[in-house]
Order: structure tokens, then sequence, then C-alpha cells
């Protein structure tokens, strides 16, 4: 790879591809040449990329001879079709889907949790895990390494970015729509979004799951190292724009006081800690997190029903650092392998 390597984004007409770009060039990545590609539908466009506007190229027909690292943001299906061959021309492969993240011989990387793994990559893949996974870790890796996880019960209020486009729309449109009285007519959710939670992700497993809420069970084991935690996870959808929310309640095996916690998360990486026990002094989707890098957690405590437990509430924007900031971090690390 040359200092400053060749790289293509698939996906780049998405939130995630813009994002990544975004992030890009805001971060100074050296790049050599630029390649955005998406489907045919998209091919001929321009996206921004800096000061720059760069011609969208069809990824059906794009050579990828040349790439040293791709970012792929454009669903399980695309990467599934297309990450190997972008492999197999040399390039290393950041996917964001949930393609390959199970793949035993495809490492499942945070950039402030498992950084080391992303160089054990035989098949030229690495994997960024759901971003609610990833929100998640970074606030509780400091934590395991110091007292254990023995289990986690968390849930989750996610925002309807992470669905896509149409269900940013749709939530505009349904909360339009009914303050002028008019019917929220659900199109991407099964019931309306608007002024509304709804307690589904993903599709429904045989055990009464769903597949959201079991990446959070295998994708912590994976970055953790450790098939021994216990994870009871709940998805729950609510009507914001940008930002997940997690509450997490957490069984350690050392105690580890909620004072002892605190101090640790004030010391992690990428973390900001808001914990004031006051009206405000917490994080939330709008105030703290959209369009911000750093994952905040507040809310921390001792668990009343619990000798060993702790109670904390994390909070990220997901386009960003649950997808488009832990992709670009990944090529950072990748580009200092060969420095």
């Amino acid at each position: 790879m040359t200092q400053s390597p060749n790289v293509a984004i698939v996906g780049a007409t998405g939130a995630v591809g813009e994002t990544m770009l975004k992030i890009l060039a805001e971060r100074k990545f050296p790049v050599g040449r630029l390649h955005v590609l998406a489907s045919e539908r998209s091919a001929g466009g321009k996206v921004e990329f800096g000061a720059k506007k760069i011609v969208v190229e069809d990824l059906a027909t794009f050579d990828p001879a040349g790439i040293d690292i791709a970012l792929f943001s454009a669903g399980g299906s695309v990467s599934r079709e297309y990450a190997p061959k972008f492999a197999a021309a040399g390039a290393v492969v950041i996917d964001n889907s949930s393609a390959f993240r199970q793949d035993d011989d495809v490492p499942l990387v945070v950039a402030e949790v498992n950084p080391d793994a992303a160089r054990n990559r035989p098949r030229g893949i690495i994997a960024n895990p759901n971003c609610s996974t990833m929100q998640m870790l970074v606030a509780l890796a400091p934590i395991h390494r110091a007292a254990g996880i023995e289990r986690i019960n968390v849930a989750t209020y996610q925002s309807v970015s992470g669905t896509g486009r149409r269900a940013l729309e749709e939530l505009g449109r349904q909360t339009a729509g009914m303050l002028n009285f008019q019917d929220p007519r659900p199109e991407v959710y099964p019931v309306q979004i608007a002024f509304n939670v709804i307690p589904h992700g993903g599709d429904f497993c045989d055990n009464g799951y769903t597949t959201e809420e079991m990446k959070l069970v295998w994708e912590t084991r994976k970055i953790l190292g450790d098939d021994s935690i216990a994870v009871n996870a709940t998805v729950v959808r609510v009507p914001v724009f940008y930002g997940h929310s997690e509450a997490v309640h957490l069984e350690t095996r050392d105690k580890l006081s909620a004072a002892d916690a605190r101090a640790l998360l004030e010391a992690a990486p990428g973390i900001e800690v808001v914990d004031a026990p006051e009206g405000g002094g917490y994080p939330t989707p709008v105030t703290h997190a959209s369009g911000k890098d750093p994952v905040y957690v507040g809310r921390i405590r001792d668990d009343i029903s619990h000798p060993r437990g702790l109670s904390l509430w994390v909070v990220a924007d997901n386009i960003r650092k649950g997808a488009a900031l832990n992709a670009v971090q990944l090529a950072e690390l990748v580009l200092a392998e060969r420095s």
C-alpha cells in the first residue's frame, strides 16, 4: 500500500456512505485516488468530498484492481457479492453490513475495544459491528477488563435513521400529517412510528427474540472474546431521527462501585461522561450525540437489586460513531500497519 492509499466507498450515496466521506475529509485521511460507488441508478450523480464533488460510478461495472481500502455500506447482499471480489483484487475491505460478522475468519472490530483483532484478516475483510453493539461495548469494555462482566440486560431506544432514509422520511411525514389530523399511513414500519414506540427491530427468530436483539448477544461475545457473557436484549424503535440510546444493566464478576466505574469511563478513549444528578445532567440523542463522535455515558449508579450490579445510560450517533466513524478508524489502523 502506498502512503496515500486508493480508496473506494461502496454505497456512497446512502446516509452512512455520505458520512464516511465527510469523516475522511474531516480527519484528513490521506487518500490517493477516491472512487465513490453505488448502483446503476445513482451512477453519474455527484457526492461531496471536502471541497470537491466526486462523480458516482456504477459498482456493477467497476474494476477493483488498484484499490487499497474499500469501505462498504450498501447492505448485506451487496457485500456478499462484491466484498470478496475487492479483497481478491488486493483491497482491505471494511464492511458495515451483517454479512460477515459471525464468520470465524472475519474479525469483528470496534476501534476503541479490540483494535489488534483487525490485523488477523485471512479473507481480507474486517467487519463493523451493529451500531447498537458498538456503542454499548465502547462503554462496557473498560468495565469488563477491570471486573469481568457476567451478564448484560439492555433495552435499546433506537432512532429511525438506523432503518434508512425512507424511515427518516416516514417519521417526518407522519409527524407533520398527524399534527394536521391526517392518517399516519405506515409504510416502512408495521405500525406508525410518530408519537409511538415499537418493540421490534429486524426479523423474529424461533426463540421469540429478533435478529437485532440477537446481534447484541452474538457480537458482544465475539468482540469481547468471552462466550460466557450472558446478554438479554430488548430492541425498541423510537421517534427520534438520529442517535441511539441504551439502558444497560450489568452484573460483574468482581464488585465494581459506580464511582470506580465512572473513573474508568472518564479515562477511556471515545467516551464522554455526562453524569450529574440534576435535570439535564445526562446525555440524550438530541442534546449530545447527534452529529458527534463520542459515546456518551450517564446515569452511572449502583444497582440496588444486585450486590455486583451497575446501571448505565449510553447514547451515540448511530450513523456517525455507530457506522461511519468506526469504519474510518479501522481504515486508519490498516494504514498504520504499512507506515
